[in-house]
């Protein structure tokens, strides 16, 4: 967030958010055209979250404009890794393993990604 933005409902007062924005609509723009199912972690630490999550993205930061734990992303993005495909994660899920939980990062949930084969 810029130090004399006041309206946290206007992008133009955060530094970076409008590249994540961009990024997350052309990942999903690129994820219809060739049938992926990406999961989308959008933002850093004052992101501005509903921006993210209305472009696309299935969790992003700081929907509280907070500074989070630079390892939390990477807890959501293990957990999402590491669940099987037919089990569908939200921040409920995630939230007790992350340093500021709802308040760092929320987001609308995904399929877990793990693909397990049996022989």
């Amino acid at each position: 967030m810029i130090r004399k933005g006041r309206d946290y409902f206007d992008i133009y007062n955060y530094k970076n958010s409008i590249y994540f924005v961009n990024t997350v609509k052309e990942a999903r723009r690129y994820d219809k055209e060739n049938k992926k199912y990406t999961a989308i972690f959008a933002g850093a630490c004052q992101s501005y979250f509903e921006a993210l999550i209305s472009a696309g993205a299935n969790f992003a930061s700081s929907p509280s404009r907070i500074l989070i734990d630079s390892l939390d992303p990477i807890k959501v993005a293990e957990k999402i890794a590491l669940t099987e495909e037919f089990e569908y994660i939200t921040i409920e899920d995630i939230a007790s393993n992350l340093r500021d939980g709802k308040e760092g990062i929320s987001g609308v949930g995904v399929s877990g990604k793990l693909k397990k084969y049996t022989m």
